[in-house]
């Protein structure tokens, strides 16, 4: 029998630039792209400003949030594609959970 879902760990960093807002907007645009596509978020951490273990876009620091989802296995590339051609995201990885 097929699994329907699957859960999911996503861990972005934004760009500091975006200021408070930007970054607000961009957490709660992704927190709705998830649950616009059947997702449902079961954890969701706003780690903050953190320094970057190494420079990204030669800059030192990032917002860190990380949000953990059970959904389709079609979602985290769907959500992948579109973390990576947003402005303002630097870095974003979504690993999934073992049982």
């Amino acid at each position: 029998m097929a699994k329907t879902q699957a859960n999911y760990e996503l861990l972005y960093i934004i760009d500091l630039d975006k200021g408070e807002d930007g970054i607000q907007a961009l957490v709660e645009r992704f927190q709705n792209l998830i649950k616009e596509h059947g997702g449902e978020i079961t954890e969701h951490e706003e780690w903050g400003k953190r320094k970057l273990a190494y420079l990204v876009n030669d800059k030192p620091e990032g917002y860190y949030v990380l949000v953990k989802f059970t959904s389709k296995p079609e979602l985290p590339a769907e959500l992948d594609r579109i973390l990576k051609i947003t402005d303002g995201v630097m870095r974003s990885l979504i690993t999934v959970i073992g049982e």
